[in-house]
């Protein structure tokens, strides 16, 4: 999926206004305009000549040239160190109020959840008695316990009780969780990683189209089965879209597929900026920002007919929720909306935005595997194109400049491979996976509750309110209409009058029909795409 005014799904495509090309606004005012609190910020923007590997396959050393001074302002900023960063944990309307959320940052594990005022805390997902995990626990009282022996936990972590201690015992200082600073910002719940310095707000990713009147957005959370890194990549390449999206909507088209321009106009030691566009529609600009540990966002900015300023902006935020494996909280935003936003329900735009993912998933996931398991830098592993791949090179030349301070990454020139392969948890193997992930217990025979990450359930649905209310509501409709449509079925057999019969077994037909659709509708919800040619 690429970040691209036309983006590939129909929850982005709605909003947009149905005018032909627009004016655009000046380049210079749309970059001011669209800062995403860039630390670098305040220099001058310079066209860069970008030394990207031709068609021919001539490159130079690097795929784009350093702009001078870059080396400077990095050493003048010192080193990188992810921990002193702000990480998307979550969106806020998606937290539940009574239960515990695990969530990974990097190999960090935390749990995240709202006490009995609804304030959210967040705490390292281990209980200091025998490093259970307080997110298998419940809330009593807005405290988290840990399932193990019913330690409880207050809102900074402190422990307010232990059952075991004989009575008048004080309990343990020591017997603490380690909590972690979280702020919801713009409907984001954002955690701060730093063990050794208080929150630094300034670093806090603020968006300026959320504060425009009448901007409205759709966002949806999605859990991915490779590295953040791979995730961005695709992300920011646009050039892929026409092929791998094919006809996922009305736009995507791969007879579009075509040269792409770009314009890097920005460099700091924390990202990095500028415009794109297709050479046969060079009117329409889009900005591109990418600011560390793992925000980007793509913005398109217009005059409309009526002369008001109009935007489109898509953000991504791209959490690294373990070795080969990402959580995206991705937001498409818009000043205008297009009729059919407002007809169509929430879970249709977050089923598409599944299947564009899934339409991704297996080329990504075997991109990650290479890269694990060349262990060279991606510079001798990629052929990057001027036209096409100007973002990737210069997200992995960023790479290069902080992936220092990072526990892994993969460069353009460097690397650092995990030092410890991930330990996986997964259900059993063979007949009792298939066995326990459908165990009575979990919600009844067939329902899946192993978590399974190529699955869409489990990606996408189980964190999503709207969609976990909309399979419960329409499976209900169909057992009831199934259930009536048989009742209809047997009364027309019982029937006397063959009046009676034909209004019944119609009865019974139409109910049938109805049932199947409200099945239909959650299996567009919960079932993965599949493309034609890779059915067996």
């Amino acid at each position: 999926m690429g970040p691209t005014a036309t983006l590939p799904l129909a929850s982005f495509l709605l909003l947009r206004p149905s005018a032909a090309a627009p004016r655009l606004k000046n380049p210079a005012a749309t970059a001011a305009a669209h800062v995403v609190r860039w630390s670098g910020g305040g220099r001058s923007r310079r066209r860069l000549q970008a030394a990207v590997v031709e068609e021919t396959g001539a490159q130079e050393d690097g795929v784009l040239l350093p702009r001078e001074g870059d080396e400077a302002a990095a050493a003048a900023a010192g080193p990188y160190d992810w921990r002193e960063e702000w990480y998307p944990l979550y969106l806020a309307s998606e937290v539940p109020d009574d239960a515990a959320l695990p969530l990974t940052v990097f190999d960090r594990q935390l749990v995240l959840y709202r006490d009995a005022g609804g304030v959210l805390r967040c705490h390292e997902d281990r209980c200091p008695h025998r490093l259970a995990k307080l997110s298998e626990g419940q809330l009593v009282d807005g405290k988290i316990e840990c399932l193990y022996h019913g330690w409880q936990f207050d809102g900074q972590g402190k422990c307010v009780k232990i059952p075991q201690l004989p009575e008048g015992a004080k309990i343990p200082r020591s017997a603490c969780a380690r909590n972690y600073e979280v702020r919801d910002s713009q409907g984001v719940v954002w955690v701060w990683l730093s063990d050794a310095n208080p929150p630094d707000e300034r670093k806090l990713p603020w968006f300026e189209p959320y504060a425009r009147p009448g901007f409205t957005d759709l966002s949806s959370v999605h859990e991915l089965p490779y590295d953040h890194s791979i995730l961005l990549e695709n992300l920011m390449d646009p050039a892929h879209v026409p092929i791998s999206h094919d006809r996922t909507d009305w736009t995507a088209k791969r007879e579009d597929a075509q040269p792409l321009f770009f314009e890097v106009t920005e460099r700091t030691p924390r990202g990095f900026a500028g415009y794109w566009g297709r050479t046969r529609t060079p009117h329409l600009r889009n900005l591109l920002r990418f600011e560390a540990p793992c925000v980007l966002t793509n913005t398109l900015e217009y005059v409309d007919k009526d002369g008001k300023e109009q935007c489109f902006s898509a953000h991504f935020l791209c959490r690294p929720a373990g070795q080969g494996k990402s959580m995206l909280i991705v937001r498409f935003g818009s000043t205008v909306r297009s009729p059919l936003a407002k007809v169509l329900p929430t879970w249709y735009f977050h089923q598409n935005a599944c299947k564009v993912f899934e339409q991704d998933m297996g080329f990504l996931s075997s991109q990650n595997e290479v890269l694990l398991r060349e262990k060279v830098p991606t510079r001798e592993l990629y052929l990057n194109l001027r036209s096409s791949d100007t973002w990737v090179a210069e997200y992995r030349k960023w790479m290069d400049r902080a992936g220092h301070g990072m526990p892994y990454y993969f460069g353009h020139s460097s690397l650092a491979p995990p030092p410890v392969p991930a330990v996986v948890e997964q259900a059993p193997a063979g007949a009792v996976a298939g066995i326990s992930a459908s165990f009575p217990a979990k919600g009844g025979v067939g329902t899946l509750h192993a978590p399974n990450p190529t699955n869409r359930y489990f990606r996408h649905v189980v964190h999503c309110n709207g969609c976990r209310a909309s399979v419960k509501k329409y499976t209900s409709l169909k057992n009831a209409f199934a259930a009536v449509a048989a009742a209809a079925l047997a009364a027309a057999i019982l029937a006397a009058t063959r009046q009676w019969k034909a209004v019944l077994l119609a009865a019974s037909a139409v109910l049938a029909a109805a049932s199947y659709a409200c099945g239909a509708v959650v299996s567009l919800i919960t079932t993965n795409f599949i493309r034609t040619h890779r059915r067996l």
